[in-house]
């Protein structure tokens, strides 16, 4: 009973959301994605459905960071429609949307029926929803399709990674999150490091992330989870260790553009049993880098490629 008087205390305060957005923001066209044509409705819709899988409500502080989060989670989406359209690629596993859609469910501690009445309730079609993952999950095959041939792993890392941790004692784990941007220009790039450290400071880390980052993790607030020191590159290792709790580590240049991440939290935890379990976590860890970074590079060829205009 209180579970359910919960979900509809959300409903209420989301439906309202919902209802005070529709009546400031008029239907119109707002952008085109090459041929794609992005309504002000569009935008709605996207924040509604943001404001339920984050388990927000608007106000006066965040309405503009909602808005422009909608935008760029669309704009990019879109894009994304496009490439699978121009490779003719709608390869998906059905058994991983269903698990993906009950693990949004199971984030706002709902199960797939209870997620659907919400999202019903507050004029957001479910289908949507299952749009959005759908896309992600064609757009990580594609990815995986095209560079499948490109993920060598340093074998020597991977042996080097196990014998430390057969050596040490408790592993260290942290709770991050992360933000990417690529600068205008490297002759401003102190100046534009300097623009975001404020803007986390005035805004939080996890609203600038939402609007800026080009990583995946964007819509999440940058959201990685809880991730073993074991699995991270020498060179991040150092600086998240080096960043207290709470703070936003100092950036870090990559190809793909500046990284900073945000340590949320640190814990202890006994080191694997299973050397074997280890090394396939590490391989499939040290994958999933490569393809995030083939990723973020593919997207972003795909971007200058395609016209967006404004209205």
């Amino acid at each position: 009973m209180i579970k359910i008087i919960k979900i509809f205390i959300v409903i209420i305060l989301t439906f309202s959301i919902s209802k005070e957005i529709s009546a400031k923001i008029e239907d119109a066209l707002y952008a085109t994605v090459g041929n794609e044509a992005i309504t002000r409705s569009d935008i709605i819709n996207e924040m509604r459905l943001i404001l339920i899988l984050t388990n927000q409500s608007l106000n006066e502080n965040n309405k503009k960071v909602l808005e422009q989060s909608a935008i760029m989670s669309i704009i990019k989406r879109t894009i994304k429609k496009i490439e699978l359209k121009d490779k003719n690629f709608t390869d998906f596993n059905k058994a991983e949307l269903n698990l993906e859609l009950n693990k949004k469910a199971k984030g706002l501690d709902l199960n797939l029926d209870e997620l659907k009445m919400r999202l019903e309730a507050n004029e957001v079609s479910y289908s949507k929803l299952v749009d959005i993952v759908k896309v992600e999950l064609l757009w990580n095959g594609l990815i995986y399709a095209i560079f499948k041939n490109q993920l060598s792993v340093n074998e020597n890392e991977i042996e080097e990674k196990l014998k430390l941790i057969t050596k040490s004692g408790d592993v260290s784990e942290y709770l991050l999150s992360e933000l990417i941007f690529r600068p205008e220009s490297m002759e401003n790039i102190e100046s534009d490091i300097e623009k975001i450290k404020t803007r986390i400071k005035s805004e939080g880390f996890e609203n600038v992330a939402k609007i800026i980052s080009i990583s995946e993790s964007a819509l999440q607030g940058g959201d990685l989870g809880w991730i073993n020191e074991n699995v991270i590159t020498k060179q991040f290792k150092s600086v998240i260790a080096e960043t207290k709790v709470g703070d936003t580590s100092s950036p870090i240049m990559l190809k793909e553009g500046i990284l900073f991440f945000k340590v949320r939290d640190k814990r202890k935890i006994k080191p694997f049993n299973n050397l074997e379990e280890a090394r396939n976590n590490l391989i499939n860890a040290e994958k999933s880098k490569i393809l995030r970074m083939y990723s973020l590079t593919h997207y972003n060829n795909i971007k200058k490629s395609i016209t967006i205009n404004y209205y």
